[in-house]
């Protein structure tokens, strides 16, 4: 089936359907739900196919345009508890895409370099130039969520880093970056179905790391931190995405819909030849 006669099983576009606006509250999704979907993991898996040409296209011609000085770019924020399915997202919606246009990066745990800067510091530097789909496989959010939930830095130096992530966001969007914050929300039952399949699955232990288990056990405490980060950072330029994400094939046919959405809002147009084009063909007939 070609993209052209596919028909969208989506009745509401996520971005409404997902977006996080005036008082919305974590607790009340349902990890298991696939809002605005109509149809099954079939269908989810032939929206997703559907959707890689022009996501591909629509990702080179933001490349070409770049190269006459164009701009624009995005950047995907992906945040959720362990197992949620960052690296899923990543492989198959982002990883449908050139990757000579991409530029992902998961912030770890911070070095003493980085430690001796703003926490902005090292997040500066990965965000996406021009032409580029940037990736934050967790990203300048872990200063607000783990740093609260874990007291790794005092309560007024937390409140103050939600005000600047605002600011620096602003500035992306200032100079042209488009922001698609995606937060994955699994159930419990879920993330410990996922980990036990882990540890289970010799092919899998490789991605089990015990300190999930330690997270785990704070989740009411991160559920906590998440809200306060969607009452603080959710603004109008640049809204959070809540996706239930219980079903794989749902969440990625949501993000790769959401990133359609904000290289289609860029409308990225081929750059025009700077040069004669007709003294070129006879130029090359001649050789």
């Amino acid at each position: 089936m070609t993209a052209s006669k596919h028909e969208s099983s989506w009745s509401t576009p996520p971005r409404d359907t997902l977006r996080v606006g005036e008082g919305f509250r974590l607790s009340d999704v349902d990890p298991e739900s696939t809002p605005g979907f109509d149809g099954g993991k079939k269908h989810g898996e032939r929206e997703l196919a559907a959707g890689v040409p022009a996501l591909s296209a629509l990702q080179e011609r933001l490349f070409a345009a770049s190269t006459q000085g164009a701009p624009d770019a995005v950047l995907l924020v992906l945040q959720a508890m362990d197992t949620a399915g960052k690296g899923g997202i990543v492989r198959h919606v982002v990883g449908a895409v050139d990757p000579q246009g991409v530029h992902h990066y998961a912030f770890k745990k911070p070095t003493p370099e980085e430690l001796a800067h703003d926490f902005l510091w090292r997040v500066e530097s990965h965000a996406p130039t021009p032409g580029q789909i940037g990736v934050f496989d967790r990203s300048h959010y872990e200063d607000v969520l783990i740093g609260r939930v874990r007291q790794l830095a005092p309560a007024e130096e937390i409140e103050r880093r939600y005000g600047a992530i605002n600011d620096f966001e602003a500035r992306l969007l200032g100079r042209g970056t488009r922001l698609v914050k995606v937060m994955l929300q699994i159930s419990a039952d879920e993330q410990k179905a996922r980990l036990a399949e882990r540890l289970e699955r010799p092919d899998k232990h490789w991605k089990y790391n015990p300190g999930d288990v330690d997270e785990r056990e704070l989740w009411p405490a991160y559920q906590d931190a998440y809200q306060l980060v969607f009452d603080r950072t959710s603004t109008a330029a640049a809204p959070w995405h809540v996706i239930p994400a219980n079903h794989k094939w749902y969440a990625r046919a949501a993000v790769q819909r959401l990133l359609l959405d904000a290289l289609e809002s860029i409308d990225p147009q081929w750059p025009p030849a700077d040069y004669d084009i007709a003294v070129e063909q006879a130029r090359l007939a001649a050789t």
